[in-house]
């Protein structure tokens, strides 16, 4: 981390590390856009491919990172209608920052299991 005079960048609101973090701590983010990383997406594609997720929270998601600038979504005029979702050029810029901090966890994955479940205990005491 770089520090900003006395205090880290990251204390910032505006700081754009604190800023993705967010984005990707997400619960849904990050498989909609591993979904994404093969190419053009209809809804039912991410429906299929992302175990657990509520049309609620898909359309959410979808639309968060539609307004974001990360996902482009596209209507064909068509009867039943047809909607299509790729990624942004910039979109496509953070798949390799995201695939590298998955690449991470993968090797760190007993750490991070023994953090989760001393996380998890120390909830049930509390």
């Amino acid at each position: 981390m770089v520090p900003n005079g006395d205090r880290p960048i990251l204390l910032s609101k505006d700081c754009p590390v604190r800023q993705i973090l967010d984005l990707v701590r997400d619960k849904w983010i990050p498989p909609v856009l591993y979904t994404l990383c093969s190419g053009t997406r209809r809804y039912n594609d991410f429906q299929r491919q992302i175990p657990g997720v509520s049309k609620k929270m898909l359309t959410q998601t979808l639309r968060q990172l539609e307004s974001d600038g990360i996902v482009e979504r596209t209507v064909y005029p068509v009867v039943p209608p047809k909607v299509e979702y790729k990624l942004t050029p910039f979109g496509e810029k953070l798949i390799e920052p995201i695939s590298v901090l998955a690449d991470w966890a993968w090797q760190h994955q007993e750490e991070l299991k023994l953090i989760h479940e001393r996380r998890t205990s120390l909830s049930i005491v509390t």
